[in-house]
């Protein structure tokens, strides 16, 4: 009988021998060394034998799982193993689906121990190169088994924790296997998505290490845990995703964290995307971006605390992905930002809830902003101007009024992110004309928003701290100064009528609060010492005379906004000199800080919005500013002063507004009234020369309202007026007789004659306090009259 069985063993195929010698009589004994070389040899000389090798082993696996005997079933494994890593034919194909089949049938058992060792295996294999692909090759079960072992819950914490590794590496190795190689099974699809990032995101959430600034965990070298683990495959997960699939693994990764309401807090929601937007491939760092705020828009009607959360994840990623973004991302991206701050501030429920959103968005502006180029930056902000609603009146909404407070907020930011080279660069008229528009708004705390944003941009040399507030002090400001360059220059003389126009009209509002003197005060101190040049000192000095005389004349300014403008016009009449090198002109404007101290120290700074005690400062007209005193010691540093004598722009200021009790004239008061009135009514112009024009009555002089209503006249009603006037002056030629062409001209040294004659004589009648007569014109000789002007050519 003994005999028989030897004989029927020797009937059996060779490779059935050798896989059977392989195995030991105890499992304790382990693998068979000796005879795995024979098998070894067998399979590498017979690959044809591979398969049928690989079917036995697996059936024997099998069988011995159903029995339990788990020892022998390790031992085929470690065969499975060996045979893989040994044999690189073409007829590994073969083999692989038995190993395969082996690794499944494993990992379906209950035994912890098993799962890992199949999960080992199959590291193994995802490792190995094929030279030709398996196109019939599906890991659906692995891809689900995997993502069960990721969330086992076993009672014992070290064996949950094996499994788990165990799962994540299995993952691991299911995308390494896949994503190499085009022609097998798309991992990338959402089915399977759905189930890895959520496995990773899963053991991500009890990671108990510090993540540094640059998304990469300080962890001990020698241990290897779920978190981290996780960790490491999103990275690689995230990397190896192209264009195409990026989308496909932040889908479940923004379910996630709607599923588990793991937005609030969102501490570990930061950690996650920190580590997506540092994985993935710089180019599509966008796309992350793009992403978040399309999620944003899908959780519009969520809780004010989950948007929050989300804005504030995005605005630690934003800036990376700012770098690689271009054109119309660009704006796509504000627009965005800038639509929820619209619809926070006209749907919003809870305020300051609902604040914390609008703070957050901002911030997330700011941040994409800042890693911008200048010249987007420049853009953006024009464009966040242009969704700023207009007009501005009183009969705004109360919404209006907010959301016009929040984009200017947002301007604030972006503007403290760009760093100003040139005044015309950050100024084109078609953002300069709407800020300054906006600086007269009703509303006085826009008004200083408004304010500070010029203050940002205008500031070049960090002189802002410093001239934040009023002082008389420059000695101790220690200001930073550097000669202004020529386009700065140009930029002044082109647009700084309209700047210091603006700024005069916000300090006429009756509103204006200490806040909002101080901020007009910032901005004029900010041009003075960024544009210090002695082409500039005229226009600011009369821009001076014009807000005292405005502190004098307003009827309806309280006394603390007086006292305010005084102190305002003092401190910058103490800055222009120091600044352009006046020595004359400091000297007199620390004289009169002098003699404020002593008498009337109400008028010096600092600002405030009550006064418990002061006078009327018109009583002490030595302590105000004189413009004829200015005007004198300007002209000694030899600058041309004849702007500064004339009649200033702003309000009704004029030489002799206020009479120095010190200085002494060579004009009495009386004399120097009847002049202003003369000259005023004295027109020399060549409308004398021109028949069929009228002479301008002296209500239309020309004056500063009206040189701006030319400039900004349209070229079609210029071009239709001065056609009419031609034609008036044709007709008038055609039509009109010899005679009364004559009467219509007269010469200029005539005029100018007879007006000298009419001045010097209201002089002298002035001097003797008697009435101003007027010499009647004498009626001039047929043969003295001149021929007209016009005939001459």
């Amino acid at each position: 009988m003994f005999g028989c069985c030897g004989c029927c063993n020797a009937l059996r195929p060779r490779y059935k021998r050798l896989v059977d010698n392989i195995f030991p009589v105890l499992p304790q004994d382990g693998l068979v060394k000796s005879n795995m070389e024979k098998l070894t040899f067998y399979s590498l000389s017979s690959p044809e034998k591979l398969d049928r090798i690989g079917e036995y082993l697996y059936q024997k696996a099998a069988r011995d799982i159903y029995r339990r005997r788990y020892g022998f079933v390790i031992i085929a494994m470690e065969a499975m193993d060996l045979l893989l890593l040994s044999c690189h034919a073409p007829q590994l194909n073969l083999f692989v689906e038995s190993f395969l089949k082996m690794v499944q049938k494993l990992l379906e058992s209950t035994e912890p121990e098993l799962q890992i060792l199949a999960t080992q295996s199959f590291v193994k294999f995802a490792n190995i190169e094929e030279d030709t692909p398996s196109y019939h090759r599906r890991y659906d079960f692995f891809v689900s088994k995997f993502s069960a072992m990721c969330h086992n819950n076993d009672a014992d914490l070290p064996t949950r924790d094996k499994i788990r590794t165990a799962g994540i590496k299995g993952l691991q190795a299911v995308v390494r296997k896949t994503v190499s190689d085009d022609l097998v099974e798309n991992i990338w699809e959402s089915v399977h998505m759905d189930k890895i990032v959520p496995s990773l995101l899963y053991n991500m959430q009890n990671s108990r290490f510090h993540v540094d600034e640059t998304g990469v965990e300080s962890a001990p070298d020698d241990q290897v845990d779920p978190p981290m683990l996780a960790e490491t495959c999103m990275r690689e997960l995230i990397g190896r995703a192209s264009f195409g699939h990026i989308r496909a693994v932040l889908r479940p990764v923004l379910r996630h964290f709607d599923l588990h309401d793991l937005w609030v807090p969102n501490e570990f929601a930061i950690h996650t995307f920190r580590i997506i937007i540092f994985s993935i491939q710089a180019q599509y760092s966008y796309t992350v971006v793009e992403m978040m705020m399309s999620h944003l828009d899908e959780n519009s009607k969520e809780k004010p605390k989950i948007r929050t959360s989300i804005v504030d994840v995005l605005s630690k990623i934003i800036a990376i992905a700012a770098g690689e973004s271009v054109g119309p991302s660009v704006l796509e991206i504000i627009n965005s930002l800038l639509s929820h701050l619209k619809d926070s501030v006209r749907h919003g429920t809870s305020q300051n809830e609902e604040k914390q959103y609008q703070d957050a968005l901002i911030n997330a502006l700011g941040e994409f902003a800042n890693h911008l180029p200048d010249y987007q930056k420049i853009e953006i902000m024009m464009f966040i101007m242009s969704k700023i609603p207009y007009p501005l009146v009183d009969s705004h909404t109360l919404a209006d009024n907010m959301l016009q407070s929040i984009l200017l907020k947002s301007l604030l930011k972006v503007g403290t992110k760009y760093q100003t080279i040139h005044l015309n660069t950050t100024f084109p008229i078609s953002f300069l004309e709407p800020l300054l528009r906006m600086s007269l708004a009703p509303d006085p705390d826009m008004r200083v928003l408004v304010q500070k944003i010029l203050h940002t941009l205008i500031d070049r040399h960090h002189n802002l701290e410093k001239l934040t507030k009023a002082t008389v002090n420059v000695d101790e400001l220690e200001l930073t100064l550097e000669k202004s360059s020529r386009p700065d220059l140009i930029f002044i003389n082109k647009h700084g009528p309209i700047i210091y126009d603006a700024l005069y009209t916000s300090l006429q509002i009756d509103s204006n609060t200490a806040d909002n003197i101080q901020a007009v005060y910032t901005t004029l101190a900010l041009l003075c010492v960024e544009l210090a040049s002695e082409e500039t000192v005229i226009e600011l000095l009369q821009l001076l005379v014009g807000i005292q005389s405005l502190a004098l004349s307003n009827q309806n300014f309280s006394q603390a906004q007086r006292y305010n403008l005084h102190a305002i016009v003092i401190s910058l009449l103490v800055l222009i000199p120091s600044v352009v090198a006046i020595p004359q002109l400091l000297e007199y404007a620390n004289k009169l800080v002098r003699a404020r101290r002593k008498e009337a120290p109400y008028i010096l700074p600092d600002l405030r919005d009550t006064y418990i005690t002061g006078a009327m400062v018109n009583k002490f007209p030595h302590l105000l500013v004189d413009q004829m005193a200015v005007c004198e010691y300007v002209a000694a540093s030899g600058l041309d002063v004849t702007r500064l004598q004339s009649t200033s722009p702003y309000g009704s200021g004029g030489p002799g507004i206020v009479a120095s009790a010190q200085r002494h004239s060579w004009v009495e008061t009386g004399a120097r009234g009847s002049v202003a009135e003369i000259v005023s009514n004295t027109e020399v112009n060549s409308a004398s020369s021109s028949p069929g024009l009228q002479r301008k009555m002296p209500e239309e002089e020309l004056t500063f309202e009206s040189m701006k209503h030319v400039l900004s006249e349209p070229p079609e009603v210029r071009k239709e007026a001065e056609n009419e006037k031609r034609e008036q002056i044709s007709n008038t030629f055609r039509t009109a007789t010899f005679t009364e062409l004559t009467k219509r001209t007269q010469p200029k040294h005539d005029v100018l004659h007879n007006k000298l004659n009419e001045i010097f004589k209201s002089i002298s009648s002035s001097e003797e306090n008697g009435p101003i007569k007027t010499e009647d014109t004498k009626t001039v000789p047929v043969y003295e009259q001149n021929f007209p002007e016009l005939f001459i050519h």
